[in-house]
């Protein structure tokens, strides 16, 4: 059984069982990709007798699959280690925990510092991140509030959500119905002074209204791990923003399940052993 591999940091291990080839065949059942490796119609053509595409990662905007041809991904490979990095993005923002600088030893040298006890915190998406990250902050004694398209615990309306949290913290994922959901008019309805985290998807919060309402004083702060280009061409820059490098889903642990599970996921749609 052939399978068509796009990216080599998947375990040879895993493929046990399957004839694996670096370039596209007639014969290829099957594709393993990532979103660095986009899979379109164009490749697909190519492929007549494909049956499934496998991206070891949460999203698959980056693959474009026609009907009868199965499309696995792994959107519960790193929800714990996505939960813990919005939290420490959080109190990065809320502490101004950033890297000592040559200026005075002063302990109001970041600025205003706030607590999480007490705040007001808008998640938008209640899926399993939005929901562990949830069960985070009312452990740690935040008025947790939320919106999704689903009926779900604490739900408020979007716009009313934007306008009241203190925080906002983003876990959808991106599709047409989400890209550039918290634009520009979404921006500017949010509370004075908050603050926005994202690491679901660049692509679902524009980049450059929030850095205009950090550079203007209109929003308190921001932190990203997810940018709408990456590696972006320049860095974004503006006060009181925090940027990673897509690194909320990371740990060894999280890489090493991501693999096996797409792996496994793709021999079910295949349904071979």
């Amino acid at each position: 059984m052939k399978l068509l591999l796009l990216d080599e940091r998947y375990p040879r291990e895993l493929l046990a069982g399957f004839e694996v080839v670096s370039a596209p065949h007639d014969d290829v059942v099957a594709v393993l990709t990532m979103p660095g490796h986009p899979v379109g119609r164009e490749l697909l053509a190519e492929l007549p007798l494909v049956r499934a595409v496998g991206t070891a990662s949460v999203g698959f905007d980056h693959v474009d699959a026609p009907a009868g041809v199965a499309v696995v991904s792994v959107p519960d490979y790193c929800t714990e280690e996505v939960a813990d990095h919005t939290l420490a993005l959080l109190y990065a923002l809320l502490r101004g925990i950033v890297p000592l600088s040559a200026g005075p030893w002063n302990a109001k040298a970041a600025g205003p510092l706030r607590t999480l006890a007490g705040l007001c915190v808008g998640i938008v998406g209640r899926g399993r991140i939005g929901d562990a990250v949830a069960r985070r902050l009312t452990a740690l004694g935040a008025v947790v509030v939320a919106h999704d398209v689903r009926p779900v615990a604490d739900r408020i309306p979007f716009d009313e959500l934007l306008q009241t949290a203190d925080v906002v913290t983003v876990h959808v994922p991106l599709d047409e119905s989400t890209r550039g959901l918290i634009g520009r008019v979404e921006i500017a309805s949010m509370k004075p002074g908050a603050l926005l985290v994202n690491t679901a998807r660049g692509g679902v919060v524009e980049l450059e209204p929030l850095l205009e309402a950090l550079r203007s004083g209109a929003l308190g702060g921001a932190a990203l791990d997810v940018l709408p280009v990456e590696p972006p061409a320049e860095r974004p820059v503006a006060p009181n923003l925090v940027v990673t490098p897509h690194a909320a889903y990371y740990s060894a642990a999280s890489e090493e399940r991501a693999y096996r599970l797409c792996v496994e996921r793709l021999r079910e749609a295949l349904a071979v052993a």
